[in-house]
């Protein structure tokens, strides 16, 4: 994906990484409230190297470096039982020196021979208490057992408090401000990454570049999202205005294009059902009427007819029928309004579809309806539920695949335009229907609308 494609992934999802974000807040904000009031006081002790003033320069510079080595090891032995034991009995502290050194923390700057020794505690005077008297018996392990000589050197090293632990005025914990914060980042960094894990995962086309990536072959339109589109099937011939019409008129200018000597037969088709393909089909028939061509629209979904629905014809006698030999074609063939629209409707639904669309009488049909007809549509059965589509396909000029944003899966719209490819015939182009032109998942076609109309 590029970063357009991300833009619209995370506009897509905004409801998603929202709730992330509001959950990471009340997380953040649970997490403050819950955490009990604490206090931090610290003391700062620097060690120090007293040299003899008969002492060399080398055994000077031996006493500096002999400190600097000495600190991290110090830094370790303030929070030891050595340490922790007296103050416990000292303050008279409920707790064990390992509870105690739970509480306490001793950092080291780099380069430095400062040591900074902090207690935490729910009480602030005993946050200061504990700390000074941990810096009061650090102080005395290391003067008077670790660094105490027996005879005279030319060097002792010694603790020097620099500032002795105050009452703290403020807890250092709960930080809401830092928990609200905290949780907010991870809550919309949670709410991206799953957001972009579905998009991963998804694999449904959406808009022009999905569908081109999943097929090889030209777009040829994009048909708009019309919630009413169910009830009004026909907008090229009841709405010739609206941006459906106008829509269908310009995938006619297209499919022209995709005319041999002057003529067309095409098959309109899709991966699955509820993806437009029979209303694209209606509609391509009628703006190419529209346009002064003779067209012939044949309803070859044997299974689950809609043409005749459509065009509210009487639709109980067709194609089936002329396949089976029981009527003559100029029989059941109606034409629809005062257009050179004729439409051919499916008929009594048979036991062997497959068979009646693959036979000989099919291709005659075709052959006849192409030696009166400038355009030839055929609306056939999705692909990936039964074989029809392809057997038809063999004798027209090809295929269009029918693929609905938002629903039509990119890896099913590449297995049937497999299957037509498979029988030797031709895929020319695809059309997207239900491209949505508002919202959060509007496309470029929708902006282009949209603009257009005002």
């Amino acid at each position: 994906m590029d970063f357009p494609d991300y833009v619209r992934v995370l506009r897509r999802q905004v409801v998603l990484i929202v709730a992330g974000l509001l959950i990471g807040l009340s997380t953040g904000a649970l997490i403050a409230m819950l955490t009990p009031q604490r206090y931090e006081a610290s003391a700062d002790l620097m060690v120090t190297v007293q040299v003899a003033d008969a002492a060399t320069t080398a055994e000077r510079a031996l006493a500096t470096g002999y400190a600097r080595q000495v600190v991290e090891t110090y830094r370790v032995i303030a929070t030891s039982s050595l340490v922790l034991a007296p103050v416990i009995e000292d303050l008279d502290l409920p707790m064990t020196p390992a509870g105690l050194a739970a509480r306490i923390t001793a950092t080291v700057p780099p380069n430095s021979a400062i040591i900074t020794i902090a207690v935490a505690d729910g009480n602030p005077g005993q946050a200061a208490r504990i700390a000074n008297a941990v810096t009061e018996s650090f102080t005395t392990l290391i003067t008077e057992t670790l660094e105490k000589r027996d005879q005279e050197t030319a060097y002792s090293v010694r603790l020097v408090t620099l500032q002795p632990a105050q009452v703290p005025t403020a807890p250092v914990a709960p930080n809401l401000q830092l928990s609200l914060t905290a949780g907010a980042l991870v809550g919309l960094a949670a709410g991206i990454g799953i957001a972009l894990l579905r998009a991963a995962l998804d694999q449904r086309v959406r808009t022009a570049g999905d569908v081109e990536a999943a097929v090889a072959v030209p777009v040829l339109g994009q048909i708009p999202m019309d919630p009413d589109a169910a009830e009004r099937p026909l907008a090229v011939g009841f709405a010739p205005r609206s941006r459906r019409a106008e829509a269908f008129r310009g995938l006619r200018t297209n499919v022209r294009f995709l005319f041999s000597d002057g003529q067309g037969v095409f098959v309109i088709t899709s991966s699955g059902p509820s993806e437009g393909k029979s209303t694209t089909a209606a509609n391509l028939a009628l703006a190419f009427a529209d346009a002064g061509h003779r067209v012939a629209l044949v309803d070859a979904d044997l299974r689950l007819p809609r043409i005749a629905e459509y065009f509210d014809i009487e639709g109980g006698i067709g194609l089936s029928d002329v396949l089976a030999g029981r009527v003559e074609l100029n029989a059941v063939i109606q034409r629809w309004g005062r257009r050179a629209l004729f439409v051919l409707p499916a008929g009594t639904v048979p036991p062997n579809p497959a068979e009646l669309l693959g036979s000989r009488a099919m291709e005659e049909l075709v052959a006849a309806l192409v030696d009166a007809f400038d355009v030839v549509i055929i609306d056939a059965p999705p692909l990936l539920l039964v074989t029809d589509a392809a057997v038809i396909a063999r004798v027209a000029t090809g295929a269009i695949l029918i693929a609905a944003a938002g629903s039509t899966q990119a890896n099913r719209l590449a297995d049937a335009a497999q299957s037509i490819e498979a029988v030797g015939a031709q895929v020319l182009g695809t059309v997207v229907t239900k491209v949505v032109t508002r919202g959060t998942e509007s496309t470029i076609y929708g902006a282009a609308a949209a603009s257009a109309d005002a």
